[in-house]
Parts: structure tokens; C-alpha cells; sequence
């Protein structure tokens, strides 16, 4: 079923969703089930599964030169999903990024989803690699997000990269993207970017999952900003709940948002790691609790693979 259909059935209640990362190579797939199945209990609708980029690693060879090589760390997001699909009777929503992919590789990915039966995907550009001090798309890779739900479009037409097919058996995808409520670091405003972002729904995206935010009045400015440039469709709120001390420097370089100021004077009180963890968790629960009243079609968790502070956070709002 489709993001959309699971938010319209839902008659106005609030929905619980969280996305996931899937393990690195070598590891195995139970201890990501070990961090869904308390999760299970809210019954989401549907899960998010990440796809890494290629990246590099350097193999040190007999002469003692290093080779680099590419690799993708965290493989697995289709089988992931499929695995999903089959145990927990859910509906899974791969991410599908634009950066180290081609276009051929993409519509490969998108073949084996609407084999699998998948109605969702998240169409992402994805970031700049550790190297890169902007983002460079693949060699016949998609440039930006539009360009990629675009080409998600032609595909639910029936139309491939290379020939238009006949059949009656066409893709069906419903197309998720990002919002950020405080501006996407490269964008030069934030009109500029609420332009980008009703270019994506004009282009096919059928819902906006947002980026991290911890002020919920940003979200609130943003989806009124947002319907007023004649963007339509449901804006779902993402959340990450606070962890460690690191989060405080690491979150607003990465993400280019804003921490409160009290939030930020809480997390320095505290000891150690246990204490802010539960600092996060709190302030979380207030967020959720005034965008659920707020009358929000979902509640998106960044749970980064552990579950036991989303479960604590969905325990007092769902």
C-alpha cells in the first residue's frame, strides 16, 4: 500500500514511522530485526531503509603501497526491504539516491522493487562523498532529486531509459522526497528551496518526509510556507532524539539546523551519555506530543538502527 493510502485511511490519526540502516557488511540481518521488533507494537505502516553510497578504502599491498578501492559499506537496502515485506507484512520504503548511481543502475533498483511487489521509494540526490567538497553526481547519473523523481515518472509511465515498453504492467510508485525546514545547506534561500522542493511534487513526488528538526515552530512556519508556494501534498515531520554530548556539534555542521537554547543548556548539565540520552528522549516526547495534536499525518523517527529510546519516546505519544 502507499504512503499516501496509509495516511488517507488513517482519517486524521497521527501514524508512527521510523527509519532504519541496514548493517554493515558481515554482520547479520537479526540484529536489525532485534531493534524492530520492539517497535512493532505501535504499528507502523511502513518503514524507511537508508542506501549507503559507494565510498573508499585503502588495502595496504605487499610493498607497502596502498590501493584504493570503492566499496558500499552498508549493501543490502532491496534485500532489506524484501526481507521486511515478508516477516513483518509491512510496507517498506527503500531510499533510492542519485549520488553512485547511474542511471542505468537506478532503473535496476526500481525493477527489482516493482518485482517485489514495493509501492514506495524515497528519492534522495544524497550527499557529497568524504573527498568531495561538493556533490558530484555519477557519469550518466541523475544531477539532483528532481531529475530523479522525474525519471521515477517515466518509469510508472511505462517509459524506460531506452525504449517505451507496451504493457499493462507498469511501475505504480508512490515517490517520497526531503524537506528541510530550515533551508537545505545549499540553498542560497529559503524560497529558493521551497521552489526546488514544489518542483519534485510538480514532477510526481507524492509526499515530504522532513529533515531532523528540533524547534518544532520551524516545521510549522515550513508547511505553512510550503502550502503557500502551492505545495499540495502530506508533509511528514521527521524526528531524531539527542544521544550523546557529540550531537550538539555534530548535528548543525552536518545538517545545517539550529539547536534550541534550552535544550542545548540541559544537555550541558548532564554527566555522562545516560543522562542526555534521556534528555533526548524527553524532549522528543514533548515535540511529538505537540505535533500529534498539531493533527500530523505521520511521526517519522531517525532511529539510526537502536530502538530502545524510539520505543521509550513512542510509548507516550501513540
Amino acid at each position: 500500500m502507499k504512503v499516501t493510502e496509509h495516511i488517507s485511511n488513517a482519517k486524521g490519526k497521527t501514524l508512527f514511522s521510523f527509519e532504519i540502516i541496514p548493517p554493515q557488511k558481515g554482520q547479520n540481518i537479526q540484529k536489525l530485526y532485534d531493534n524492530i521488533d520492539p517497535l512493532m507494537e505501535f504499528k507502523p505502516p511502513f518503514i524507511d531503509v537508508t542506501t549507503s553510497r559507494e565510498e573508499y578504502v585503502y588495502i595496504k599491498k605487499q610493498e607497502g603501497l596502498l590501493e584504493r578501492k570503492i566499496t558500499r559499506m552498508r549493501p543490502g537496502t532491496v534485500g532489506i526491504c524484501a526481507s521486511l515485506k515478508h516477516k513483518y507484512d509491512i510496507d517498506p520504503v527503500p531510499h533510492v539516491l542519485c549520488g553512485g548511481f547511474t542511471k542505468e543502475e537506478t532503473e535496476y533498483v526500481l525493477v527489482d522493487c516493482h518485482y517485489l511487489g514495493l509501492d514506495n521509494v524515497m528519492a534522495l540526490r544524497g550527499d557529497a562523498m568524504k573527498h568531495e567538497a561538493y556533490f558530484t553526481p555519477q557519469n550518466n547519473g541523475n544531477k539532483y532529486a528532481l531529475d530523479l523523481v522525474q525519471q521515477i515518472h517515466e518509469l510508472n509511465q511505462g517509459r524506460y531509459l531506452h525504449d517505451i515498453i507496451e504493457t499493462p504492467y507498469k511501475a505504480d510508485f508512490c515517490v517520497g522526497v526531503a524537506g528541510y525546514p530550515e533551508k537545505h545547506m545549499e540553498a542560497p534561500s529559503m524560497q529558493a528551496d521551497l521552489r526546488r522542493l514544489k518542483e519534485k511534487v510538480d514532477a510526481g513526488a507524492s509526499y515530504v518526509v522532513t529533515q531532523m528538526f528540533f524547534d518544532n515552530q520551524k516545521y510549522f512556519e515550513f508547511v505553512k510556507a510550503a502550502k503557500a508556494m502551492g505545495i499540495d501534498v502530506p508533509i511528514i515531520p521527521g524526528i531524531k532524539p539527542i544521544a550523546v554530548e557529540r550531537h550538539l556539534s555534530v548535528l548543525p555542521q552536518v545538517f545545517s539546523l539550529n539547536l534550541p537554547d534550552d535544550l542545548v543548556n540541559e544537555v550541558e548539565k548532564c554527566k555522562d551519555n545516560k543522562a542526555i540520552r534521556q534528555v533526548g528522549i524527553e524532549w522528543a516526547i514533548a515535540q511529538s506530543k505537540e505535533l500529534k495534536a498539531a493533527g500530523v499525518p505521520v511521526i517519522h523517527y531517525y532511529s539510526m538502527g537502536k530502538s530502545d529510546n524510539i520505543k521509550a519516546i513512542a510509548k507516550e505519544v501513540f
